[in-house]
């Protein structure tokens, strides 16, 4: 079971759950959740992350509980107008891991889905300390493009082809945006794969951009765990 952590973006207390390994952590790992915040898919890979040896924190978007799939969008709306209000709220979650006593040396990898994958890339973008950064189905779109040098992370985008929140003149732009930036990157994408592929709950949302995809969220996974293996030994 998942410790329940308060921290805070200012005066915004905001709630963490954080999972623990059995043994000493290899590194530390920022769970960055859905536009519904926590949910059980993420749930269960923060669980699977710790299972494979890492000490994960899934992150708070909001401060505010999410009461329904569709009230989270404008949730999400309203906290990505401001690319300095997300940010700061990303980085909030990401000191609060980094300053845990079990975080204490560990090199820090954060990982996202859907918003959260967006989420992710935007910390790299914004230069934080991460050894590595892997979007899910995320948005690959940003107010504020990384600068040639800004990113520091090893980065993998596990992408479905068919996402129409994330068409292809968007996989091309943040192509050329990680090229600019002179970022280590790899994308994966999966042909005829839908948004939410890593979500078993996807289908029953009601939007045609939704779907659940095992070969893919199998693939994606295998494809984390083997980078961090590469990342952190």
């Amino acid at each position: 079971m998942p410790e329940v952590l308060t921290y805070h973006d200012g005066a915004t207390a905001l709630t963490g759950h954080l999972y623990r390994p059995a043994g000493s952590p290899r590194a530390a790992v920022l769970v960055l959740p859905t536009i519904a915040n926590i949910t059980p898919a993420v749930a269960a890979k923060a669980q699977a992350l710790a299972d494979a040896g890492y000490l994960a924190l899934v992150a708070d978007f909001y401060g505010v509980p999410v009461v329904s799939f569709e009230a989270s969008f404008a949730l999400g709306g309203a906290l990505r107008a401001d690319v300095d209000v997300y940010r700061a709220r990303l980085f909030a979650a990401f000191t609060t891991l980094c300053a845990l006593p079990a975080a204490a040396g560990l090199p820090v990898a954060a990982i996202g889905y859907c918003m959260g994958g967006q989420a992710a890339l935007e910390l790299a973008r914004a230069g934080a300390d991460l050894a590595a950064v892997v979007s899910y189905h995320g948005l690959l779109t940003t107010d504020r493009p990384a600068a040639p040098g800004a990113i520091k992370a090893r980065i993998l985008v596990c992408h479905g082809d068919a996402d129409p929140l994330a068409p292809r003149e968007q996989v091309l732009a943040f192509w050329q945006e990680m090229d600019a930036a002179g970022a280590n990157w790899h994308f994966h994408s999966y042909a005829n794969v839908r948004h939410g592929f890593t979500d078993p709950e996807a289908d029953g949302r009601g939007m045609a951009a939704l779907g659940y995809n095992t070969s893919a969220d199998r693939q994606s996974w295998a494809a984390t765990l083997s980078l961090f293996d590469e990342v952190f030994g």
